[in-house]
Parts: C-alpha cells; sequence; structure tokens
C-alpha cells in the first residue's frame, strides 16, 4: 500500500473508532432534545441525522485548533439535529403570526408603562378573551418561536470558540449572549423560575408542575408567556439580523 493510500486508510479508522465512540453522545442530544419537542418528532429521525452530523464532524475535524472532539462533534450533531427539524416543521404559520402579535403587544404595553405587562393588558390589547390568550401561549411554547439554546438564530453549525475565523462575529455573539442573559434576569419571578427548571435543571413540564403546585398545562402557559416576553425584549437584537 502506498503513502497516500496507508494515510487514508488510517484517516478512515481514526473516523470510524471516533464515530463508534461517540455515538452514544448522538443519542444523549437526541433525547435531549426530544423531550422539548411535540410527539410528531420521532428520536429515531433525531438520532439518523445526529449520527450523520458525527461523520461529518469526524471527517472536519483538526485537533490543532483546540477544541475536543467532544465539543466539536456535540456541536455538529445538535446542528444537524435542528436542521432535520427544520426541514420538517410541524408549526403552522398561524401560530408563528399570533406569536408575534403577543409579542408586539407585550412590547408596547412594557414600553408605555415601565413595567411587566399583565396577561389581560395583552389579552385586551389584542381584542381576545384570556383563554385564547393562553391558547396562543401553550401553541408558542411548542413552536420555535425563539430558541434560547440557538443564539440569535445563526448558523447552528457555528464552530466553538478557537475554530471560527470571524472574531466581529464572537464579539457580536457574546453581546447577544450577554444581552440574552440580561433579559432573562428581568423575567417576572415565577417566568424565571420556570426558564431555570426547564433550561438549566432539565425538569419537564410535569416535574415543574410539582414544583410549582400546578397543572402542567399552566406551566406550559407560563413557558409561552416567557418566550414571548423575551421575544419582545430582543425585538432591537432580532432586527439587526
Amino acid at each position: 500500500m502506498n503513502g497516500p493510500a496507508a494515510y487514508a486508510a488510517v484517516q478512515r479508522l481514526d473516523q470510524e473508532s471516533l464515530v463508534t465512540r461517540y455515538a452514544p453522545l448522538v443519542k444523549r442530544i437526541a433525547y435531549h432534545l426530544v423531550s422539548r419537542l411535540p410527539p410528531s418528532v420521532q428520536v429515531e429521525d433525531l438520532i439518523q441525522a445526529g449520527m450523520i452530523g458525527l461523520l461529518e464532524a469526524a471527517a472536519h475535524y483538526d485537533p490543532s485548533q483546540g477544541a475536543s472532539f467532544e465539543t466539536y462533534a456535540g456541536i455538529r450533531v445538535r446542528g444537524a439535529m435542528l436542521d432535520e427539524i427544520r426541514r420538517s416543521d410541524w408549526t403552522p404559520r398561524s401560530v408563528h403570526r399570533k406569536a408575534r402579535q403577543v409579542a408586539e403587544a407585550m412590547r408596547a404595553i412594557e414600553h408605555a408603562k415601565g413595567r411587566d405587562a399583565r396577561d389581560i393588558e395583552v389579552a385586551e390589547a389584542l381584542g381576545i378573551g384570556l383563554e385564547e390568550y393562553y391558547r396562543i401561549l401553550q401553541d408558542a411554547a411548542g413552536c420555535r418561536i425563539f430558541s434560547l439554546d440557538d443564539g440569535d438564530g445563526r448558523d447552528e453549525q457555528a464552530e466553538p470558540a478557537g475554530i471560527g475565523d470571524d472574531p466581529a462575529a464572537a464579539v457580536e455573539d457574546e453581546a447577544f449572549r450577554a444581552a440574552l442573559a440580561e433579559a432573562i434576569a428581568s423575567l417576572p419571578e415565577r417566568e424565571r423560575l420556570v426558564m431555570s427548571l426547564y433550561y438549566d435543571e432539565e425538569l419537564n413540564l410535569r416535574e415543574i408542575g410539582e414544583v410549582l403546585g400546578v397543572s402542567e398545562s399552566r406551566v406550559c402557559q407560563i413557558h409561552g408567556q416567557a418566550l414571548v416576553r423575551l421575544r419582545a425584549r430582543m425585538a432591537d437584537w432580532r432586527r439587526k439580523d
């Protein structure tokens, strides 16, 4: 076997060993994501997309860039799964449209009054009842109106610090994350608690309901309201995209 062929064979072995070793990472990320998605999203589809992401990570990983393979692969795997979710977006356009309307009404009220907008105020501004308002919030909690995990909606397969070639983009991303953290910290106490339990502690809606002493559907409403409120408060950042 000549030099180039031998090198290629070694590379294939290295890639195969990386894929075998980190296949459990794909399943872990898939089950973590699917727990937050509607039943129409199948974990098997996420795993399949994630394995493709893992193969791509194994083919393109450069250890000299400073990031561990697990970090690099995790980003590529998760990005591949999110791309798959986007390709089969289950959310009706009406859900996105209504969520935007709620966010715009909430932003206007908070700007005018200098405090958190109340449920009844937003509902009245939209000319709807509280029951319909809460239904919109539940739908918003299920749709991808503003993903905290996805930063500001930039490329999901963006590489970790130390790999990219655009320091200006890294600074902007860091500034966005700081602004988002500040917006989360400014949420009403119950919304902030739900976000913390859901995203930091990784509790599901039923478990959060047990902590708060409310129903699972009420937790879904609170979660949706927090997402919409964040959308309203981060509107200026979203316009920069």
